[in-house]
């Protein structure tokens, strides 16, 4: 184990809508340290969004973002020689990294030609409370209710 916590990096807010969860997002679709293609993706997935649900393009992100969260997860911890789905709760950090990761793989995964198209398409489900995106998270939430029985093994 470290000896010390990691002191977590300041994030600068991004350029056009001053957001520091816009720069957290980006900095995880980014591939190749190229970040200015990555932010050149986001915006044009937020017009297309604005295009398509005319509707506030980076509120209807914001929305779906909130939407993918989850707020409880399973852990395993081994007891006695038997291995126990433990749910726990997620601390907030987390839920917003775990989001934007289903978020941004779900996307990936999608079938439209370019990934400004993909993301545009994840966040217009994931914001109506439909997507890939979204059933991960019901699939999480599914795991921790089914395995409440053994919630006492917490840690």
């Amino acid at each position: 184990m470290r000896k010390a916590k990691p002191k977590s990096r300041i994030l600068l807010p991004d350029p056009k809508y001053k957001e520091t969860l816009v720069t957290r997002f980006v900095n995880y679709m980014m591939e190749d340290g190229k970040k200015s293609v990555a932010y050149g993706i986001f915006y044009d997935a937020v017009e297309i969004v604005e295009q398509r649900t005319k509707e506030n393009g980076l509120e209807m992100w914001k929305k779906a973002l909130n939407n993918v969260m989850p707020s409880v997860e399973v852990k395993s911890r081994r007891v006695g020689g038997a291995t126990f789905q433990v749910p726990t709760e997620v601390r907030p950090d987390r839920r917003v990294s775990l989001g934007i990761k289903w978020m941004i793989s779900y996307a990936r995964k999608r079938g439209e030609k370019t990934m400004k198209d993909r993301l545009a398409g994840e966040i217009v489900a994931a914001a109506k409370g439909e997507g890939a995106a979204v059933k991960k998270k019901d699939d999480t939430h599914r795991m921790a209710e089914a395995n409440k029985a053994f919630s006492h093994f917490r840690f």
